[in-house]
């Protein structure tokens, strides 16, 4: 390069833009998380724009919602609807994710961010239907899972 050439700016590729709802069902008292933390959690998990809504439910709509669109009758801990690229509701089930955490023998704060980042992932086109899909889902989740020094969550403890 010539001396007196000014080398190009080096452009920064602007940060995916997030919209981020927060719903509590009935039967959900209060925020399992901080809205700001919830919001640094979704925020770390997008590569694209995105309208997020997380929902946080108890036992009987997570069993209603899973029975009626995966046809399993039961409460299951997150569930995912994408509407269009960008565009989600993220269903989490309280009860559900606590009695799992104390299965797991894990922090409940550790499973909820885990499980939200899980939910944010397939929002953004992550599935784990496929051996090389799981292992590229599971990798991303333990990468944005040590950003926030939670432990991997694959790991047998």
């Amino acid at each position: 390069m010539p001396m007196n050439a000014m080398p190009s700016p080096v452009r920064k590729t602007p940060e995916p833009r997030l919209r981020l709802s927060v719903q509590l069902a009935d039967r959900v008292a209060e925020l399992p998380l901080s809205r700001s933390r919830l919001r640094r959690l979704a925020a770390a998990a997008i590569e694209a724009d995105a309208e997020l809504t997380l929902r946080f439910v108890a036992t009987a709509e997570a069993r209603i919602l899973n029975t009626a669109y995966r046809e399993r009758d039961y409460a299951t801990n997150v569930l995912t609807f994408v509407y269009e690229p960008g565009l989600a509701d993220i269903v989490l089930c309280l009860p559900v994710i606590r009695q799992e955490a104390r299965e797991q023998h894990k922090p409940f704060e550790h499973h909820l961010a885990h499980l939200t980042i899980h939910g944010v992932l397939h929002a953004q086109g992550y599935d784990h239907e496929e051996p090389l899909e799981a292992a590229r889902m599971e990798a991303r989740e333990t990468e944005l899972l040590r950003r926030f020094r939670i432990p991997d969550p694959y790991r047998e403890v």
